[in-house]
């Protein structure tokens, strides 16, 4: 008795070769399978989806965060005392990761809508395991660390919301293929499956199309509303173009039309107010050099003789901090490797003559400092200015304007005098900031150097921002993007029925295609598509003749077949496609052959 294995012929598919070798390694034809994914694989596809959600967030976040990586890296200068752009290494493993993660992810899809079992290499399981680990003690470093620039991502999303939601929009319809694929293949074994991943599909679009519901932005607005353009203020002068708190920095500043400007003062041991920003002269000047033995001081220990004698602007050719140093011209870079530190005395003169204002903060000595109960005669003797009790500004300076770090009501503002208010921009809502408009309190956001959050802003209907980029704020004359009311509800509303149409067009024409395909085993069909375009360049990859004698014990060829992973056929079904289709010449030469090959066999034995 012969039993044999049918010419197995198959078309070339490189593409899918492809798809399951990068994914799981299995670049061979008989490795790949339709069965179902295991359970164990499907947890590690759960998993992959869990990493890429993950990462698509921290991604979001860190892109845009780029508004305060100079405020990152100050935090990292105060932990580590050298100054270095920490973002760097975050934003190449972040893009690094999430373009990992989403090629993954588009060949787990791609397996999905190719009816393949996923089995992801245990390579790329490594892989996913770190980017996952990675990302989570990222996550967590950044709420224990910085955990206010959070507030960063509801903020964006009043800019970007309406257009990611175009996108998701998108991107769920072009999924509803591989989903109703797969609905059109379940329900052929599951009715209740079917039903299920129906509903299920049903609550995510639906979910997704009232989402515009709740999406709120300030720019979505009657364009005649719109305020006036908010007044942009340097924050440290233009640090951007020229090292901060210095007199270069402030003209730069004002040759990119500020209305004022921002600064830290803090009074020097002999009683003179200069500008600095922060404790310690290491950042900013060159200190190392000419007082190696006092780098940890305090900066205002030293006294203004001392602090003329430091340079301030060496530091920002050598570490140029926002990358802009090769954008200077050599007369630039001359002036700046000049500069030194600037008193508040320089800095008001420079504003009186431009007729800007000034807004600084006012820092007072330690208790053992010299001037630690005369720092604010020493302040009012040089500028007249004061940041002190209401009553103290009124007697002293009657023409001060003062301005409150701390956000207060506008009625408690007003019962103390207070006509200003300088706020970090996460600090006050859309309706704070028009409360604070109507109630006549000039308020002031810090520290907005990106286009879409000035544009935001503008939109909410803040008076003035303090900026350390108003040299790109210059460019904005008008917000990105102002949106009516009505046509945002067009948009969507129409993005929402061409959605719509579209998925269930899909799902029809998924089912209708479906219910035309009779079950074949993949093999059967190929073989079939071989034979009827026997003009096509048809590469035979196996044939496989297994001979096997019933009376002698041998195994039968049933067990053969299946401990090599090929699929049986009985003669019958052998008979059948004979009386369908016409036979190979090949094949009938194989067949003579493997008989006069038994009967020598035999006469031998």
């Amino acid at each position: 008795m012969v039993k044999h294995q049918p010419l197995q012929v198959y078309e070339r598919q490189l593409c899918l070769s492809c798809i399951t070798g990068i994914y799981g390694c299995r670049w061979k034809r008989y490795q790949r399978s339709h069965d179902d994914t295991t359970k164990w694989e499907l947890l590690w596809s759960f998993i992959l989806l869990f990493t890429f959600c993950l990462l698509l967030v921290w991604f979001y976040f860190w892109w845009e965060a780029h508004n305060d990586y100079s405020e990152f890296n100050w935090f990292l200068y105060n932990r580590s005392g050298e100054w270095s752009d920490g973002t760097v290494p975050i934003l190449a493993t972040t893009a690094a990761g999430f373009t990992y993660i989403s090629f993954l992810m588009v060949l787990a899809l791609c397996h999905i809508a190719l009816r393949q079992q996923l089995n992801l290499h245990w390579l790329h399981k490594i892989g996913v395991t770190a980017a996952l680990l990675t990302t989570i003690v990222g996550v967590i470093s950044v709420n224990q660390t910085w955990g206010q620039e959070w507030d960063i991502v509801p903020i964006s999303l009043q800019a970007t919301g309406p257009f990611l939601h175009i996108g998701a929009l998108a991107a769920v319809t072009a999924l509803s293929w591989i989903v109703a694929g797969q609905v059109a293949r379940t329900e052929k074994t599951s009715m209740f499956t079917s039903e299920t991943q129906n509903t299920g599909c049903m609550v995510v679009l639906l979910g997704l199309y009232v989402v515009p519901v709740y999406i709120t932005s300030p720019c979505i607005m009657d364009p005649t509303t719109l305020r006036t353009r908010p007044n942009v203020i340097g924050h440290h002068g233009a640090p951007m173009l020229a090292p901060e708190n210095t007199l270069w920095s402030f003209q730069r500043a004002l040759q990119m039309n500020v209305t004022g400007f921002e600064t830290d003062v803090v009074v020097s041991l002999d009683g003179v107010p200069f500008l600095m920003h922060d404790r310690t002269l290491r950042r900013t000047t060159d200190i190392g050099k000419v007082f190696p033995d006092r780098q940890m001081e305090e900066a205002s220990f030293f006294n203004w003789t001392d602090l003329q004698q430091l340079n301030a602007g060496q530091w920002f050719l050598k570490n140029d901090p926002f990358w802009t140093v090769h954008t200077l011209s050599s007369n630039e870079k001359h002036l700046i490797a000049n500069q030194s530190v600037c008193s508040l005395e320089q800095l008001l003169k420079l504003a009186s003559y431009h007729n800007s204002s000034v807004i600084f903060r006012l820092s007072r000595p330690p208790l053992e400092h010299p001037r630690y109960q005369s720092w604010i005669n020493d302040t009012l003797q040089a500028v007249h200015m004061l940041c002190a009790l209401c009553s103290q500004v009124r007697q002293l300076a009657p023409g001060l304007v003062q301005a409150s770090v701390e956000k207060l009501s506008p009625q408690t503002l007003h019962q103390h005098g207070i006509r200003r208010l300088l706020l970090r921009y996460n600090q006050a809502s859309t309706q704070e900031i028009r409360d604070y408009s109507e109630s006549q309190i000039n308020l002031t956001l810090y520290t907005v150097n990106e286009p879409w959050l000035y544009s935001v802003l503008w939109c909410s209907g803040v008076s003035s921002v303090s900026s350390e980029a108003p040299n790109i704020l210059k460019k904005v004359p008008y917000p990105i993007w102002l949106m009516r009311p009505d046509e945002y509800r067009l948009m969507w509303v129409s993005a929402d029925l061409i959605s719509f149409a579209v998925v269930i067009g899909i799902f029809i024409f998924q089912r209708y295609r479906m219910s035309g395909m009779r079950s074949y085993n993949p093999e059967q069909i190929m073989l079939s598509a071989a034979v009827r375009r026997s003009s096509r360049d048809i590469n035979v990859m196996k044939e496989k003749l297994i001979f096997s004698e019933v009376s002698n014990g041998v195994g039968s060829a049933e067990e053969l077949y299946a401990d090599n992973g090929y699929d049986y056929y009985t003669n019958q079904a052998i008979t059948r496609r004979r009386r369908q289709h016409s036979v190979f010449p090949s094949f009938l030469f194989s067949q003579v052959c493997s008989v006069l090959h038994y009967l020598t066999d035999s006469l031998t034995d």
